[in-house]
């Protein structure tokens, strides 16, 4: 049943993404340039509306129809969206200044190895972590105390996923002289760390499930406000794609709401315990 079901979203998406390519972007014949055009508004699509979705679960209240059916949305937003981005990643890798022909002849992102490193390998690498948080956030709520079905196949793949592209970016990074790249493999790296102490780690709180889940997915929205800010500014001022302001605000926003989150849930948390004494 679940492979049956794939299949007919894969076929759905498929048909959208044909209609998108011939009727809006007016592509006949395809070849690598057309297909990155296509995934890329196929991921601007899905991104713009999960990043609206994603301050749904934030301002809602918890448990509450919406807090469920934003959430929902939102998270298959954030696969959908970084699947794109894995594939987006894919096509710069393979041809940088063919995905980017924009780039060609600009004094500072013209070398190709540049543009390979930035918009191919860390690209790749947030793209990964958004699929990582968006499922490990979402296998949290719908399992909540169960964590054996959080241990599940695809999950963990996930995190050897994540360290491998997190790891690999760090090697790109020192190639290409492009050290702000170290801050996805440090990211990553911390990701798959504490996604991992949460999975295996002995007599875990009642209320963990809970802080997990506000930390991936949030996490989640960070990874794609952060991409929207930062790779978004490649087509039209990509000397700000490095700069340090669009990749610290987006951080320290979602921070800030994981913290303010946590907070919140340690108080229940102290409360529950004080009932339970109380009794």
């Amino acid at each position: 049943m679940e492979v049956c079901t794939f299949r007919l979203k894969l076929a759905q998406v498929s048909t959208f993404v044909y209609i998108l390519a011939v009727n809006f972007l007016g592509i006949s014949r395809v070849d690598l340039h057309d297909v990155f055009r296509v995934l890329v508004a196929c991921h601007i699509l899905t991104g713009a509306v999960g990043l609206v979705y994603f301050w749904g679960p934030i301002a809602s209240r918890k448990g509450s129809e919406w807090h469920r059916k934003s959430g929902r949305v939102f998270n298959r937003c954030m696969l959908w969206t970084g699947a794109f981005a894995v594939l987006i990643s894919a096509c710069t890798i393979a041809d940088p200044l063919g995905t980017h022909p924009h780039l060609v002849g600009h004094p500072e992102f013209s070398r190709p190895e540049f543009v390979r490193a930035i918009f191919g390998w860390m690209m790749l690498g947030f793209a990964v972590l958004t699929v990582n948080l968006a499922w490990h956030g979402w296998l949290c709520v719908l399992h909540k105390r169960d964590r054996e079905k959080v241990r599940e196949w695809r999950n963990l793949w996930l995190q050897a996923a994540l360290l491998l592209v997190s790891v690999n970016c760090a090697w790109q990074a020192w190639h290409a002289g492009v050290f702000l790249m170290f801050g996805m493999t440090f990211i990553g790296i911390a990701t798959v760390a504490t996604n991992l102490f949460f999975l295996y780690r002995p007599n875990p709180g009642g209320l963990d499930w809970l802080k997990e889940h506000v930390k991936a997915l949030v996490g989640a929205g960070i990874s794609v406000y952060t991409a929207f800010f930062a790779f978004g500014a490649v087509r039209t001022f990509p000397e700000l794609a490095l700069h340090p302001g669009l990749w610290a605000v987006p951080l320290a926003v979602g921070l800030t709401l994981i913290i303010v989150h946590h907070r919140r849930i340690d108080r229940q948390r102290a409360n529950i315990a004080a009932s339970s004494a109380a009794a």
